[in-house]
């Protein structure tokens, strides 16, 4: 869209996008526009000035206390009760995997029990990681460059490792933030 995307299609693509990036200067009315991309720097500078997006949020693998909440929900998901599971443990040796990615450790987990007649449990799902490699290490360069561009032209939607913390009593931990700024809410 917007970058080659009409040599391809006969100039639909950049019709279609141009129509749209004019729509969102002159929209006369108020409205609140979610887009993803998973990997914004790919994105035409057009789409990215100001007054197109107020901000740019940039969303990291998850922290540890997400990753015990994404751990949980699967669980929960396939009729398991977190509490039964050492979910801090499980969390721990999940760093640098992807919500998905989690949820086919589990479901690497079940069915290997599955297949030896029993229960799942924590080695299970520790054990998948011998076969679900997260994309973290397929892609580790292309995540550090993300990372690299979001440094300062994006708000973090996740807490760093080292800063993230529970939930507030309504489950969200992002605030007004700074561009740039690892987590931490302005002033």
């Amino acid at each position: 869209m917007g970058s080659g995307g009409g040599e391809r299609d006969g100039g639909t693509s950049d019709r279609v996008f141009g129509t749209w990036l004019t729509w969102m200067q002159e929209k006369t009315s108020p409205v609140f526009v979610v887009a993803t991309a998973n990997d914004v720097s790919k994105l035409p500078p057009e789409a990215l000035r100001a007054g197109r997006f107020d901000s740019i949020f940039f969303v990291d693998l998850p922290n540890t206390v997400e990753r015990k909440e994404i751990l949980s929900i699967h669980l929960r998901a396939r009729g398991r009760d977190g509490g039964n599971y050492d979910l801090d443990l499980l969390a721990q040796k999940s760093a640098g995997y992807t919500g998905a990615e989690i949820e086919t450790l589990i479901e690497s987990a079940m069915f290997s029990a599955f297949a030896e007649s029993r229960e799942f449990n924590e080695d299970d799902i520790i054990a998948a990681q011998a076969v679900v490699v997260p994309i973290s290490r397929t892609m580790k360069e292309k995540l550090e460059d993300l990372r690299s561009w979001a440094e300062g032209r994006a708000v973090y939607a996740t807490a760093p490792e080292e800063e993230a913390a529970p939930a507030g009593p309504t489950g969200t931990r992002v605030g007004r933030l700074k561009r740039g700024s690892r987590g931490r809410r302005s002033p």
